[in-house]
């Protein structure tokens, strides 16, 4: 493989990771900075909260979509497992931390969904139903969250899933675990899609 791979891939990832697709929605829509208001993260929720539905849903596709893309490119390009994990990772990476909005950003949890979709469908299902069993179970979005992080290639290995998105899962969770430890105190009242105390 082409040595440029190892850093053209990561690159790329966190590049794409880097677009706060939720600060520019919100701004389009609203004329406000997402990060003024609500969770003050940029995610899709938080646009939800500030701009309605169907931009939060809009958003949602597209960080999906841009943790998808370099994960994707690199698998395509018969990349070593180790090269599709840093792509990956570092996609999360740009996410949580944003070249392009002066490094506050997002959670990571579309970004990391969809770089599982784009090594194992199957893989994104088995998280965000380990996500959701969780958030139901903790009521509690940040710390669900974090455990989800670590349960999540538990899971996967006891269905013997132990290939390239057991390995995403490992490098992703770290940085999603580490993201989620600001809000550990954070109050919440509807779950993950909290309201304003009035």
């Amino acid at each position: 493989m082409n040595p440029t791979a190892w850093i053209a891939y990561p690159l790329l990832g966190y590049l794409s990771g880097s677009l706060p697709f939720a600060l520019w929605v919100t701004r389009i829509i609203k004329g406000t900075d997402i990060r003024d208001a609500g969770s003050g993260h940029i995610t899709s929720t938080n646009t939800i909260r500030q701009a309605g539905w169907f931009p939060g849903i809009l958003v949602l596709l597209l960080d999906v979509s841009k943790g998808f893309l370099p994960t994707y490119l690199s698998m395509r390009s018969n990349s070593p497992i180790l090269l599709v994990v840093l792509t990956a990772s570092l996609t999360v990476v740009g996410h949580c931390w944003p070249i392009f909005a002066q490094f506050r950003g997002g959670m990571g949890l579309a970004v990391t969904g969809g770089s599982y979709l784009a090594v194992a469908p199957i893989g994104f299902a088995v998280g965000i139903g380990v996500l959701i069993g969780l958030l139901l179970l903790i009521r509690h979005a940040a710390r669900a969250s974090f455990f989800a992080a670590f349960l999540i290639p538990l899971v996967l290995w006891l269905l013997g899933m132990r290939d390239t998105i057991l390995w995403v899962a490992i490098g992703t969770g770290i940085i999603v675990a580490i993201r989620f430890t600001i809000d550990w105190n954070r109050e919440y009242r509807e779950l993950w899609l909290d309201r304003e105390k009035e």
